[in-house]
């Protein structure tokens, strides 16, 4: 077993086996892994920038018990609560994104589900989405079925993101208000409705890299068409708010074996881009990442449009 036979059975349109992803873990130095990482982004995928952005559309008062997340009512975060935002600011917030030159937008609510009732207030917003702005409409709204599936895709809505988080094994350690197979039903619904589908996760959540690489491999079982990669930002009031931080070597070295385990899709940096240096985010722009979530994430601050435009120029990538 050597990394050339590794790439070069990609290149071919093969698949890394869980074998060959743990022994490339185990053998390979990081900026060798990185350097073979990047020639397959650049085989499957252009040198542009796969951007999109966000908007938290309903925040906060979520009766779920993630042990991650700032929002689930179980914790005492001081997260800032709303059932719905204004449309005005919706607006206001995708125009300006699309004039920077961000690809893709979406509304992100919390809570379990949107119900059909509030989902027709978002659908509504989408339509007016739809026909004054050129941006590709994505949502987030939940563990939803397919009949609302397909209320957003008559909206306008092109894809639709279901974070599977982490491995299976892992996730029920984190969550027990809902579970993987809710998520991979939510996945089946949104193909149903004709939406191509974003997930990914968070890493640093106490896995082990051994666990990173089955969720790569869960991940590509699904055959999802975005990879999310978020950072865990330790909420102050949520479980997990003593987690000690990964090494940036560590976060490095997980970006490039999610690509030779998803080669052909958008491998994308989400959240937690602020809190690594920016020689670690080079490294992964260079190391087969091939996009961003840009601008602010749900309850924390993300990196600047102009702070990205020189992240990208620097890694010789096209936005």
């Amino acid at each position: 077993m050597n990394l050339k036979e590794i790439e070069e059975k990609i290149l071919s349109g093969g698949r890394i086996s869980r074998e060959e992803a743990l022994w490339l873990e185990g053998n390979v130095d990081t900026d060798t892994l990185c350097d073979a990482a990047d020639r397959l982004r650049r085989r499957f995928h252009s040198d542009d920038v796969d951007s999109c952005s966000i908007v938290n559309a309903r925040s906060g008062n979520c009766g779920e018990d993630c042990k991650w997340c700032a929002q689930s009512s179980r914790h005492a975060t001081g997260c800032e609560t709303y059932n719905f935002l204004d449309e005005e600011e919706v607006m206001t917030a995708a125009k300006r994104n699309e004039h920077e030159g961000i690809h893709r937008f979406s509304l992100v609510t919390s809570g379990r589900a949107v119900s059909r009732k509030d989902l027709e207030k978002f659908c509504e917003i989408y339509r007016h989405l739809s026909s004054e702005t050129n941006l590709y409409l994505c949502a987030s709204m939940g563990l939803l079925d397919a009949e609302r599936m397909k209320m957003l895709a008559k909206a306008g809505v092109k894809r639709y993101h279901c974070n599977m988080e982490t491995c299976a094994e892992h996730f029920r350690t984190l969550c027990t208000s809902h579970t993987p197979e809710d998520k991979r039903a939510t996945i089946r619904a949104a193909r149903e409705a004709g939406l191509d589908v974003c997930s990914g996760g968070i890493i640093g959540m106490g896995e082990s890299m051994k666990q990173r690489i089955d969720f790569a491999f869960e991940l590509a079982d699904l055959d999802v068409d975005s990879v999310p990669i978020n950072i865990l930002n330790p909420i102050p009031g949520t479980p997990l708010e003593k987690t000690a931080p990964l090494s940036e070597d560590e976060i490095i070295r997980t970006a490039a074996l999610f690509r030779f385990i998803l080669p052909r899709q958008a491998i994308r940096f989400a959240g937690g881009r602020k809190g690594i240096s920016h020689a670690a985010t080079l490294r992964m722009m260079r190391g087969g990442v091939n996009g961003v979530l840009m601008g602010d994430m749900l309850t924390t601050v993300g990196n600047t449009i102009a702070e990205d435009r020189r992240l990208f120029a620097e890694a010789g990538l096209n936005f």
